[in-house]
């Protein structure tokens, strides 16, 4: 069957978040705070032990305290902040400030890359007349990311989901997306790299391919498959 709509997942899915020691080095020489590359090196390792980089590893584990904002940390953006610079001030750095400073970096358009085939497949999606949203659990607008990157032309909707108050696998979510496409969810597509979050769009009658959430560099073509679902083969 030819799909009419199709749902994207943000990050592990379009694009992927800058490693943990350049995120760290990046809030670091803005604030111009110098340390030594071994205490670089160490901090970066500690924090993505913690989870603190939105977008990258999760918490190995997660302190008691913060057990019920990480819950519900994509269902508000104050919630998603408390969550990550909480899980960040595990880890002690040389000045206070840098846990907002670290948190307010992953949200800028340099600190994410499209994966390869994303804007290849989004064009072409878009070529044969398929509708396109991102349905992302996240607490800040990342519209700003898809212009800069030059892939917002090929989105239709957006949906988000602190705007919302609900995080998938609520089957909420796919619905509104599918409402804002104009499509029935049998006639869409789900794609995305966690088995938990976006396999909820099957609940609705959403088809769902799953990619591996891996370095830019490790996967530049696993979104080419989902054009086999939209009237032709995959591009070369």
């Amino acid at each position: 069957m030819t799909i009419k709509g199709a749902l994207f997942d943000f990050s592990g899915t379009l694009f992927r978040v800058e490693p943990t020691d350049a995120w760290l080095r990046a809030v670091l020489d803005a604030s111009g705070t110098a340390v030594p590359e071994e205490d670089l090196q160490r901090y970066a390792r500690r924090l993505e032990e913690a989870g603190a980089l939105p977008g990258g590893a999760p918490p190995r584990v997660v302190p008691p305290h913060l057990a019920g904002v990480w819950e519900s940390r994509d269902r508000t953006a104050e919630d998603h902040r408390a969550a990550y610079t909480g899980l960040a001030r595990q880890v002690p750095l040389p000045r206070p400030e840098l846990y907002d400073a670290l948190y307010d970096r992953h949200m800028r358009p340099a600190a994410w890359r499209p994966y390869p085939d994303a804007a290849e497949v989004l064009g072409e999606l878009r070529r044969r007349g398929v509708r396109i949203a991102v349905v992302s659990n996240i607490g800040w607008d990342l519209r700003p990311v898809f212009r800069a990157h030059g892939l917002d032309e090929s989105v239709d909707a957006y949906v988000l989901s602190y705007e919302h108050g609900a995080q998938k696998p609520d089957p909420r979510l796919f619905q509104v997306a599918c409402e804002a496409l104009g499509v029935a969810p049998a006639d869409a597509v789900m794609v995305g790299d966690d088995r938990r979050a976006d396999a909820g769009a099957a609940r609705l009658g959403c088809q769902v391919r799953l990619v591996d959430h891996l370095p830019v560099e490790r996967r530049p073509d696993g979104l080419r498959p989902v054009l086999e679902l939209a009237g032709g083969p995959a591009a070369p």
